[in-house]
């Protein structure tokens, strides 16, 4: 059994449809963020340690207002994605506005992670039991051929105030990851789950969708540096390509290197896509507390 276990958090995102660092906004009763939750959630199912992605224009602010919380509890490390990093051997890229996505975000930890450990959204909650499946996941079971993929339901990741992209997962007879479709543009309406760009997907409440909860081994960082490098020498003069996580699980999966075991979680999740989504989940912190899911405030226990 491994003992140690990490928390990647990707927390270098702008938030465009959002308008503004919902990294830091204060969601919970008593000013908490969303991301609290998941890193309460993490220390309480045995992780060891926390490590975030952030940007370097707000890493100061982001230390004081989130990680000085719980930096008595559990050891906590920070590392920026650069927009524009050196990378070797390829010179001449054109300017970018925005970071080379999340599977960039992860291998700029390789130097602060060589434990197995999970990848989550800052700007996601997860809810509790699937820290404590991924954990069990990651201390027994992660290797250098086998990942994990926490998939939740459809029905439980949808917006009320807007569409919604996702991934559907699709799996072999032994619940191991085969393919995810990114549908576009998702939404309910009259009763039934549609995508308004794509009338010909089928899509129902109960199919199971990726949130971006990822168990990995650390010899994936071996993965991601090669497929960077690949990823950028193809894509050079297009200043928006993104290298998504997907992207690279897809690649080890069909060239049989890795099999990725799906975790499904019944946990209602909860995002602020859009600033109306805000008020939702800020009601759900407080009913939370007053269940006593949660201690308020939340690190007062």
């Amino acid at each position: 059994m491994k003992n140690d276990i990490s928390l990647l958090v990707l927390a270098a995102g702008m938030g465009s449809r959002y308008g503004g660092l919902k990294q830091l906004d204060p969601l919970g009763p008593s000013g908490e963020t969303i991301l609290e939750y998941s890193i309460y959630d993490a220390i309480q199912a045995g992780f060891t340690k926390v490590v975030f992605v952030v940007r370097d224009f707000f890493e100061d602010e982001f230390r004081e207002k989130v990680g000085s919380k719980f930096s008595d509890r559990v050891q906590v490390e920070y590392v920026c994605q650069d927009v524009n990093p050196e990378i070797e051997g390829i010179t001449g890229l054109p300017t970018r506005e925005k970071p080379w996505g999340t599977s960039h975000a992860v291998l700029v930890s390789q130097d602060l992670i060589d434990e197995p450990f999970a990848v989550i959204n800052a700007d996601d909650y997860y809810g509790q039991a699937c820290f404590h499946m991924l954990s069990d996941f990651l201390r027994n079971k992660a290797s250098e051929n086998l990942y994990s993929m926490v998939g939740y339901v459809l029905r439980n990741t949808l917006s009320d105030e807007g569409t919604v992209n996702r991934g559907v997962c699709k799996t072999d007879g032994q619940g191991h990851l085969t393919d995810i479709e990114e549908v576009l543009k998702i939404r309910k309406q009259d009763g039934e789950v549609i995508s308004e760009v794509d009338d010909s997907v089928e899509l129902t409440e109960e199919d199971v969708v990726s949130m971006n909860f990822w168990g990995f081994h650390e010899d994936i960082f071996r993965h991601l540096r090669a497929g960077f490098h690949n990823f950028v020498k193809k894509n050079r003069d297009n200043p928006k390509a993104e290298y998504y996580i997907p992207i690279i699980i897809d690649q080890l999966i069909k060239s049989g290197q890795v099999q990725v075991e799906l975790l499904k979680s019944e946990d209602q999740w909860y995002g602020v896509t859009y600033k109306e989504d805000a008020e939702r989940v800020k009601q759900a912190f407080v009913d939370f507390a007053k269940s006593g899911k949660y201690p308020d405030p939340l690190w007062s226990k």
